[in-house]
């Protein structure tokens, strides 16, 4: 096969891996970026490292999945083991969801409040626009405005850039692992990992690989899709942390959420760092907020046998719709809540998306290493040996972070 003709393949099949990864980087992923660079500045870079090596195993795995099956993960979870199972694992998943969607609109309220506009007026529009560009729109149209979106995200490099940081420091320490067993430590950690590697995004790219169509033949398309897109969103996240880290931490500015770094980075950074750093939160917000209900919609329907996809409208799949139009309007509904208090309910969603990955990770486990489903596509001995490790290490963190709260 000719250099061209892969090229042309690898940019068809390019879309699933590279939206899933980057809108990941959504508005509570921000807020605990910069969390961490605001309280400890960069002692969290080197976790970065192991982090996107698991981030590419983990969606690798369901991508592949989804390229052999041509099932979506809820599906082959409830062939498996069951409408009962696979219906609790629904439910915690969903609460999680809700949480998560009504983080995305407090993102999005959150950062245009910077420019004086009211959630009271941002959060409806913007839950109308990504409603009708899902229930209107096509799946390829879906798909290309998203790709378009991620480069949005390179507003945050050049806000690191404008914080002018000791970049020899910054290296050091993202080669240096250090690790603190203290239950605010433990829970950041916890926290990074969790808005890192969410149970939804499995979910979803399973789901999106499906619809598209992707074959067999074109699966090493997908796995380079999959790399890049682990790539960009923990490069993003490397560069919100050295930010905050080379401004607010050596000030000792202590922040609760993302709009709260972009102010503050105005007297270190500028005024325009403050403004890129805003539309960058409102961007990830507003895109999250549109593929998290999406996702969520995709596995439910999937788990319950029911019709699900974009290209399918209310009369062909009103379960689907009906759940996405729900999610949304719910999420819409918490913050616009008076009063509701939107950081903790972005910082607590991250937490429990990190709590939850052990389970869906032990499924994707089991699955990926049926050889009756998957054939020679199977996990190789090295591959198992990481999604394991992945797996106990999550696990150990969780268990962690749970006793020293509660001692």
């Amino acid at each position: 096969m000719s250099f061209r003709k892969k090229a042309a393949i690898a940019l068809m099949v390019i879309g699933p891996g590279l939206i899933t990864s980057n809108i990941d980087n959504d508005a509570g992923g921000i807020a605990t970026y910069s969390i961490a660079g605001a309280q400890y500045g960069y002692s969290f870079l080197w976790t970065l490292i192991p982090v996107t090596v698991a981030l590419v195993v983990v969606q690798e795995m369901c991508a592949r999945m989804g390229v052999v099956t041509g099932k979506g993960l809820a599906d082959l979870i409830r062939e498996r083991f069951g409408i009962k199972i696979t219906f609790w694992l629904m439910v915690f998943l969903f609460l999680t969801d809700l949480g998560n969607t009504a983080a995305e609109f407090s993102g999005l309220a959150a950062s245009l409040e910077l420019f004086g506009i009211s959630k009271y007026v941002s959060v409806p529009l913007g839950a109308v626009f990504i409603w009708l560009l899902v229930v209107k729109g096509t799946y390829v149209l879906f798909e290309r405005i998203f790709l378009v979106v991620c480069l949005a995200y390179f507003t945050y490099i050049v806000a690191a850039v404008m914080a002018k940081p000791d970049w020899t420091d910054v290296l050091v320490q993202t080669a240096t692992p250090s690790l603190h067993f203290n239950s605010s430590y433990l829970s950041m950690l916890v926290g990074l990992v969790g808005t890192t590697i969410a149970p939804w995004m499995l979910f979803y790219l399973q789901s999106a690989v499906v619809e598209k169509k992707i074959k067999r033949k074109q699966y090493w398309a997908s796995r380079i899709d999959v790399i890049l897109g682990s790539i960009m969103t923990n490069v993003v996240a490397f560069f919100i942390i050295v930010a905050c880290g080379a401004t607010l931490f050596k000030a000792g500015i202590r922040i609760q959420g993302a709009e709260d770094a972009a102010l503050a980075l105005a007297p270190f950074a500028g005024k325009y760092a403050t403004a890129l750093f805003a539309i960058g939160l409102a961007n990830a917000s507003l895109f999250s907020a549109c593929i998290l209900p999406l996702a969520t919609a995709y596995y439910i329907c999937e788990a319950m046998g029911w019709e699900a996809g974009v290209d399918r409208n209310f009369k062909e799949a009103p379960q689907f719709l009906g759940l996405y139009t729900a999610l949304i309007v719910m999420g819409v509904l918490i913050i616009l809540i008076p009063g509701a208090p939107l950081i903790t309910i972005m910082w607590v969603s991250q937490v429990i998306n990190g709590v939850m990955l052990p389970f869906v990770l032990v499924f994707v486990l089991y699955l990926i290493n049926r050889r009756d489903l998957m054939s020679e596509y199977v996990n190789s001995r090295f591959f198992n040996a990481l999604a394991w490790a992945t797996t106990v290490i999550m696990t150990l963190l969780v268990v962690a972070m749970l006793v020293s709260m509660f001692f």
